[in-house]
Parts: C-alpha cells; sequence; structure tokens
C-alpha cells in the first residue's frame, strides 16, 4: 500500500492507504468514509484492526467520528503536509507529489547557487538548474505554496527539467532517471518566520503573516547531491505531518 512496508502492522497499512485517498482527492473534506463491517470486509481485517486505523487518522486530524453515524473527513482551511511517505505513494502511482494542486512553473534554467542553500552543495558548485513553481488549490484557485527545486548542472543541463511545463510524474523519479542514482537519504531544515512582501502578494496573505519554510536536501546512498528543494507555505493554513519509525541506535 503506497509508501507503508509490507511488513508494517496492517493498522498502520489500513491507515496509509486511507490517507492516500484523501491526501489525493479521492476523499474530500466532509465525505463519510466506508463503514467500519465495509473496511473488515474490503481488508480482511479484524474490527479492532480497523478501530485502531481509523485512530491514527483521528490523531492525526484527517478524520472526525460522529456517533451513530461514522467517520468523516475533516473539514478544515489547514492542508495536511505529509512527510517522507510521500515518496513511497509517488513511486507507486508515477504521478506528482502533490497531484491535489495546480502547478505553474514560472521559471525553468541555469542560474546561479541560492546563497541561502549554496552550503548544502559540494564545494565550488556556483551554477545550477532551478525550478520554480506555485501551486494552488484546483477547485478554489486560492495559492498554497511557493516552491522550487536546485538540481546539479552535471546530469539535469540540457534536459526537459530546464523546460518550464510541468514535468510527467514525481520531479524525483524524473531525477532519478537522468542521473541513474536513486533518492536514498535527506534532510529538512524547517524555519517558522514571517513572510516577505512577495510572499505576501503571491500567497495573497495579510501583512505581518508567517510562513513555514521548509528546505529539503535529498542524497543518493553514495552522498551525491540529487535535489535540493525548498517549499513556502502559509502557516496558518498548514499542519505539517510526519510519520517514522523509531530506531534504537
Amino acid at each position: 500500500m503506497d509508501g507503508t512496508s509490507a511488513f508494517a502492522p496492517k493498522y498502520r497499512r489500513i491507515a496509509e492507504e486511507i490517507r492516500h485517498q484523501i491526501d489525493t482527492g479521492d476523499l474530500r473534506p466532509g465525505q463519510q468514509l466506508p463503514t467500519e463491517t465495509e473496511l473488515t470486509e474490503r481488508f480482511r481485517v479484524s474490527l479492532p484492526t480497523v478501530r485502531q486505523a481509523l485512530g491514527v487518522l483521528r490523531s492525526e486530524g484527517l478524520i472526525e467520528s460522529r456517533h451513530g453515524i461514522g467517520s468523516f473527513v475533516k473539514e478544515t482551511d489547514r492542508l495536511q503536509r505529509p512527510g517522507w511517505r510521500h515518496y513511497g505513494r509517488a513511486r507507486a502511482d508515477q504521478k506528482l507529489l502533490t497531484p491535489h494542486l495546480r502547478h505553474d512553473i514560472v521559471f525553468a534554467g541555469i542560474e546561479p547557487v541560492p546563497t541561502h542553500v549554496a552550503d548544502l552543495f559540494p564545494p565550488g558548485t556556483t551554477q545550477v538548474v532551478t525550478r520554480r513553481r506555485h501551486l494552488f488549490d484546483k477547485e478554489t484557485g486560492r495559492p498554497e505554496e511557493i516552491g522550487a527545486s536546485y538540481i546539479p548542472t552535471s546530469f539535469a543541463a540540457g534536459t526537459y527539467i530546464e523546460e518550464p511545463t510541468v514535468v510527467p510524474k514525481a520531479l524525483f523519479l524524473c531525477i532519478e532517471e537522468l542521473s541513474g542514482k536513486r533518492y536514498a537519504k535527506a534532510v529538512d531544515r524547517l524555519i517558522a518566520r514571517l513572510a516577505t512582501a512577495d510572499e505576501l502578494a503571491i500567497l495573497e496573505l495579510a501583512n505581518g503573516a508567517p510562513v513555514v519554510h521548509v528546505v529539503h536536501c535529498a542524497k543518493a546512498e553514495d552522498g551525491t547531491v540529487l535535489e535540493v528543494a525548498e517549499s513556502i507555505w502559509p502557516a496558518e493554513r498548514t499542519v505539517i505531518v510526519n510519520e517514522y519509525p523509531i530506531t534504537t541506535d
């Protein structure tokens, strides 16, 4: 089931399947989920397992249960921003990481490495292939994100990555094909700050509004930097959800 391991507990795999339907818009805000009985039959599991999965989704703020009626996708102005599980989902369905949003590519081409991410690239890197995008709610047209990706010229220069059009699938899948390397590890920097004047205008925010600024550096197993990406989200409309195994290392 998408980004969850086949060895994960059944309730986690069920929760991931329903979460995926919410992420992609197959289950919309306010829509009722199948009944517990229907879910037990669909996934061939026990009722306690289904209830445990629904409990996970409730704790994440994705669904709400109404006594005597059932469970519903929670209606909220805040967008769920899932962490690493997006990669597994995109590998499975070969779609964009955020297919529920409209992507407008506002720039694509070679430019100097931005100073605020220069330390994430190998010393001596002076240029990258940059892709800048604005993301909008498909139904309302409301701006939801300012994004950019910075990719090494060694494998991206002169390719379709430089074209100002939406790529046919998740950008990281395109980068893996071009580089011949697979995304293996990443580091995220999350910064809470006030929006700049340009960000206020693009995201249609009031003066003094805060944003969440995420810088994501993805590397191959051998340490090669494959992509540095950044996203800027309106803080008042954002919930960041990270699910990960806890190790004893």
